[in-house]
């Protein structure tokens, strides 16, 4: 589907696909599920990686519980900064082990929210 947009004057024409936007132009961006910021990751012995807080912040939601299978792009918590809500999402698919967070904890940035193994 195509829509025109106008934004501080300037039209946009948009076109929406399935779980995507792309906009069309002279200032042409695209940004698609994978695109999504993601929390800092680091590899665990053993394979599998540790998911951290990419901010401080606190932790408003935790979607996921040890044991539980998730696929990339998967939420896995929100963590709110800045008077903003951030999905953190698997950037692996695989089990998560290890959650170290919960609900309404503040964290610093770097804090470790669980393992993806």
């Amino acid at each position: 589907m195509k829509y025109t947009v106008t934004l501080n004057e300037t039209r946009y024409e948009i076109e929406l696909e399935e779980g995507y936007a792309q906009v069309a132009g002279a200032e042409a961006a695209k940004t698609s599920p994978a695109a999504r910021p993601t929390a800092p990751v680091a590899p665990v012995a053993g394979g599998g990686v540790t998911v951290s807080a990419p901010m401080p912040g606190t932790v408003l939601n935790v979607a996921v519980a040890d044991g539980q299978q998730v696929k990339e792009g998967q939420l896995l918590l929100v963590l709110e900064a800045m008077k903003m809500e951030n999905e953190i999402v698997a950037p692996v698919s695989g089990t998560v082990s290890g959650v170290k967070v919960s609900r309404g904890q503040a964290v610093d940035s770097g804090t470790v929210f669980l393992t993806i193994l």
